[in-house]
């Protein structure tokens, strides 16, 4: 059993980031910059930020933080948005999730100037992406594509079950994983919290990645995986101890893969540095570097 250390993968990746930045600044242009808006209190919102923040800082950009109060109204927020959008110092935006439930998020996500969306949730950037053309791609399903990359894990050829439809992994990276990309190639089985354990079942115990999703503490058990296998866990929970926890079994299902995710350690930090390389480049085609 070997370990897909995120946190090994996403420092290297920032490293290249912060060369390319610095030769550009030494060049004579600006550093890249990045805002994120964050609305009301939300402790792990809080915590996903103030790494994206840090993270920035580590790559050589600049960031703003924009925070704004949990009664705002949608009206004033989509035009906070307006005003970053026309905003050419800023590259690449964030609206951090989840939102009050006053405001409706796909109106937030869609008012995002698709040129600035490092989220890579826009309809104009997923869909470019599902069409395997040139586009933001959605951070966390990126980042895992990443991590795969990095440890020289084969995709093509192979069965990959991704467990969990969410627009933010599951879809995206079960069509980055069948898309003809620099890692990719792959048969795709798209799984979620409704298909029937039978079936489930009978598709993972025969696939060589499996990619997990649903935000529950050791779903994936032994049972569920082949020898050799490759775990990708992408949950985190929180257990009542204030362990945090994946959606697989770790201790026990660890032993049977080739290749696992800890958490955390693992997906977390590779969605943080592919938000660093999708502001990146935002940043060069505001330049016309690529």
């Amino acid at each position: 059993m070997n370990i897909l250390d995120g946190k090994k993968c996403a420092d290297s990746l920032i490293a290249e980031i912060g060369k390319k930045v610095s030769g550009y600044v030494q060049g004579g242009l600006r550093k890249p910059h990045m805002t994120i808006i964050l609305v009301g209190e939300h402790a792990p919102s809080e915590s996903y930020v103030k790494s994206k923040i840090t993270t920035s800082g580590l790559s050589g950009f600049e960031s703003e933080l924009i925070r704004l109060p949990e009664s705002i109204r949608e009206e004033e927020l989509l035009a906070r948005i307006r005003e970053i959008n026309e905003d050419h110092t800023t590259d690449g935006l964030i609206v951090q999730l989840p939102l009050p439930k006053h405001i409706n998020p796909q109106n937030i996500i869609n008012a995002i100037d698709p040129a600035k969306d490092i989220d890579g949730f826009h309809p104009t950037n997923f869909g470019k992406m599902t069409l395997g053309q040139k586009a933001f791609r959605p951070a966390t399903a990126y980042g895992i594509c990443k991590l795969l990359q990095y440890y020289s894990i084969p995709t093509k050829a192979k069965h990959v079950v991704v467990i969990g439809r969410s627009n933010i992994v599951g879809k995206p990276i079960s069509i980055m994983l069948a898309n003809d990309f620099d890692i990719g190639n792959a048969t795709v089985t798209l799984t979620h919290i409704e298909t029937p354990r039978e079936l489930l079942l009978e598709m993972t115990r025969v696939a060589d990645i499996v990619i997990v999703a649903v935000g529950i503490p050791g779903f994936v058990t032994p049972d569920m995986v082949k020898e050799g296998a490759v775990l990708i866990d992408v949950g985190i929970n929180r257990l009542e101890s204030g362990k945090l926890v994946g959606d697989v079994d770790f201790d026990a299902v660890a032993p049977k893969c080739s290749w696992i995710t800890p958490v955390p350690g693992g997906v977390g930090r590779m969605t943080v540095a592919a938000l660093m390389i999708n502001t990146l480049n935002a940043y060069q085609n505001n330049f016309n570097l690529v």
